[in-house]
């Protein structure tokens, strides 16, 4: 491959050779069965087969295909298993590599971004790309002071490749819905299209990491690398090296794996309360897990390790890359996710019902049993009803399964709820961090998170809320008998 193919009949037809690919093994596989070969061992071989062709197609194409094949990466751990092997290790690789674009064509991007001098930025700089992504790929530099840098170079015709991909896609996307139980692909691709032109825009996302990187400086936990450079095209950030997640979640320890588990948690609530935005892209792909701090080393050096919202169990530290998508949440996450959640565990049946149709979760012209949605929703939250909870694929695959099953009631009562607009974008990345953590199989102590960062969550946020909303009337109610209003009726602002 020379270059991004761009021209839109080119990677129509590499995209609608996809389904066309699928139906042919299913023959082929038909054939072989009748030649005596049992079932299940042509189904592997199809299903091989099919992986392979899924990842060589995305990851030629990257755009907006590669895009999608990194979105449904990280939902592999809610496949049966004798459908996921196959398929896991062909998604995974999407998470870290692809076909890279030739040298001269990177050179290319940064005279024409940078200048004609771009060389004189750097001390060093690697032709071979570290990494790939869906809409441009990795260098590691050397800073003209000395810095070591990731100079990440956008692909030519990006944009557009992006928008082709993604309006082909979503004409065939229920054939790629069965990899995912319970999940309506469409909706997906369709955010994603919603997104292309934000995650183009470097200006936006070095803006994005840097306030990331200014909240979490200091953060014992959280490393995200500074803004060196930002030019149209081309993106320089302090490079962070570590463990990459898709390696931590192949042969990661058990340390290792919760450690991850418990910060990726923490980043996720957290840092929309400390930054008011949501790092929206959470695929393996996108985090590191790095040692100590030398600094902080010697501190914890034999000392008994805690864990908690605000504690560490170990040292290691969480890498964060890649801001080019976030959802912009000046107030953090919205506090009815918290009041939802509290009242879910409360039992409350009527008083989730009425949030969830004050939000729009539910439709006026919907009438849903309020224990129902109870029933329905206990299960999902399972992991915030205990201490700390151990994610995994068997528990992932039960909460899809369960959903998908047409017979089941869980599956009727969630065709009726709603997704509002401005919460899609939350749901897509929970559900994705989730996904994420059940590939690491870790044992987080996720109430400890809710409980730090999440508003509503805890009882006495909904009793102070109250205290405050009555106060608020009473100093209402005082002003309004000192202007001459009618007593008891406070003056409307």
């Amino acid at each position: 491959m020379s270059d991004l193919p761009r021209k839109a009949v080119t990677r129509t037809a590499k995209l609608a050779a996809l389904p066309l690919g699928f139906a042919g093994r299913a023959t082929w596989g038909l054939g072989k069965r009748i030649g005596g070969k049992s079932a299940e061992l042509v189904a592997r071989e199809v299903q091989q087969r099919t992986a392979d062709q899924l990842f060589k197609t995305l990851g030629e194409l990257k755009g907006g295909a590669m895009k999608l094949g990194q979105a449904l990466s990280v939902f592999e751990s809610a496949l049966p298993e004798e459908v996921a092997g196959p398929y896991r290790a062909a998604l995974t690789k999407l998470q870290e590599a692809a076909p890279p674009l030739p040298a001269r064509t990177v050179h290319g991007v940064l005279a024409t971004r940078i200048g004609e001098d771009w060389r004189e930025y750097f001390l060093e700089f690697e032709d071979t790309p570290a990494a790939a992504a869906s809409i441009g790929q990795v260098h590691r530099a050397v800073w003209h002071d000395g810095r070591e840098v990731a100079v990440k170079v956008q692909y030519p015709g990006a944009g557009e490749a992006l928008l082709s991909d993604l309006a082909q896609l979503s004409r065939f996307a229920r054939l790629l819905g069965p990899l995912v139980p319970g999940m309506d692909v469409k909706p997906l691709i369709k955010e994603l299209r919603n997104r292309v032109s934000e995650e183009l825009d470097y200006e936006l996302e070095a803006r994005a990491q840097q306030e990331h990187a200014a909240e979490f400086e200091d953060d014992p936990d959280v490393v995200v690398p500074q803004v060196v450079h930002q030019s149209d095209q081309v993106l320089v950030t302090e490079w962070i090296d570590g463990i990459p997640l898709s390696e931590v979640i192949a042969e990661g320890t058990a340390e290792q794996r919760d450690r991850a588990g418990q910060l990726l948690a923490r980043f996720l609530f957290s840092g929309p309360a400390r930054t008011g935005l949501l790092h929206a892209d959470p695929h393996p792909g996108n985090f590191r897990l790095l040692p100590p701090a030398p600094e902080s080393a010697e501190h914890t050096e034999g000392a008994e390790h805690t864990e908690g919202a605000g504690g560490s169990f170990g040292s290691w530290r969480l890498g964060v890359l890649d801001f080019g998508t976030v959802d912009r949440l000046p107030g953090g996450l919205p506090r009815t996710i918290g009041d939802s959640l509290r009242l879910t565990l409360e039992g409350d049946a009527a008083g989730v019902y009425g949030l969830l149709r004050e939000e729009g979760f539910v439709k006026e012209s919907i009438d849903l049993d309020p224990d129902a949605v109870l029933d329905y929703l206990l299960p999902i939250i399972e992991p915030t009803q205990v201490e700390e909870f151990t994610f995994s694929r068997g528990w992932i695959r039960e909460q899809a399964a369960r959903i998908a099953d047409p017979r089941s009631p869980a599956h009727q009562l969630g065709r009726q709820l709603n997704l509002p607009p401005s919460y899609v974008l939350i749901h897509r990345v929970t559900l994705s961090t989730i996904g994420v953590l059940c590939q690491l199989g870790a044992t987080v102590r996720l109430r400890d998170e809710l409980e730090a960062w999440l508003p509503g969550f805890l009882a006495e946020d909904a009793e102070e809320d109250a205290e405050d909303a009555e106060d608020a009337e009473v100093e209402g109610t005082e002003y309004a008998e000192e202007e001459g209003e009618p007593e008891g009726e406070p003056v409307q602002g």
